[in-house]
């Protein structure tokens, strides 16, 4: 098979369409990453505002967490991009001021942060319940502030405990760029059919686009698997 594949597509330079693919990879780690920092975010003040908020606050995280975790990640993304676009406009010219266009990474990244957020606040929020209360009575008893504590007991604590559940995030991250395609984003995938539709060399470049996500995808372990190993340092195993 491998004789009647033309791996001269592949060439950075046209009329090869490697170049095309790189640029589309980039951007799709572009919207990954910024996804999923925008969902660790979310995920802390969705966390907290379970935990620690109010009835309205704790009311509006359950719910927010029950409809990212009830309904497709692909209907959710089209709600988020075109219904939350135009209400953001209509909003805008209520108060008087002009509507606007949202670029396509911006946009992407806001999606993909929304969908994270709802998955974040859970696996926070167990982590910080999995570090025992007696820890953060002994920091109040030493005078220590709210914010203190939670910066120097809570967040330090928990972090371990949350580092499986936020791998798993990130990889999911990584996939839900794909879904991006079907709205019109140019990521791997878009650019991938794209190149396969305009050569006709379907397996090359769905095969090329493959690797790339398992590259990415092997990165992330190593580099995961080197950060939870440091959290975990003077922890039982």
């Amino acid at each position: 098979m491998a004789t009647g594949i033309d791996f001269s597509l592949l060439a950075l330079n046209a009329p090869g369409w490697g170049g095309t693919l790189l640029t589309g990879f980039v951007r799709s780690v572009e919207l990954a990453a910024g996804g999923y920092l925008l969902g660790i975010v979310i995920g802390i003040i969705g966390a907290v505002s379970k935990l620690y908020g109010g009835r309205v606050l704790r009311d509006v995280a359950e719910l927010y967490t029950i409809l990212i975790r009830a309904v497709p990640e692909l209907v959710l993304m089209l709600l988020f991009y075109y219904v939350g676009t135009d209400l953001a406009n209509k909003a805008m010219q209520a108060m008087g001021y002009e509507g606007f266009d949202i670029n396509g990474l911006t946009a992407g990244i806001l999606v993909i942060g929304l969908v994270q957020g709802g998955y974040a606040t859970e696996v926070i929020r167990g982590a910080i319940k999995s570090v025992p209360y007696g820890q953060i009575e002994a920091a109040h008893a030493f005078g220590m502030s709210s914010r203190k504590v939670l910066t120097r007991v809570t967040l330090p604590a928990m972090t371990p405990h949350a580092l499986p559940g936020m791998a798993n995030l990130w990889m999911i991250a990584t996939k839900d760029t794909a879904l991006l395609a079907v709205i019109g984003f140019s990521e791997l995938t878009l650019a991938t059919r794209q190149a396969a539709s305009a050569t006709r060399s379907y397996f090359l470049f769905f095969f090329a686009a493959g690797a790339l996500y398992l590259a990415l995808t092997l990165v992330s372990n190593l580099g995961l698997r080197w950060f939870e190993k440091r959290a975990r340092r003077g922890l039982a195993r």
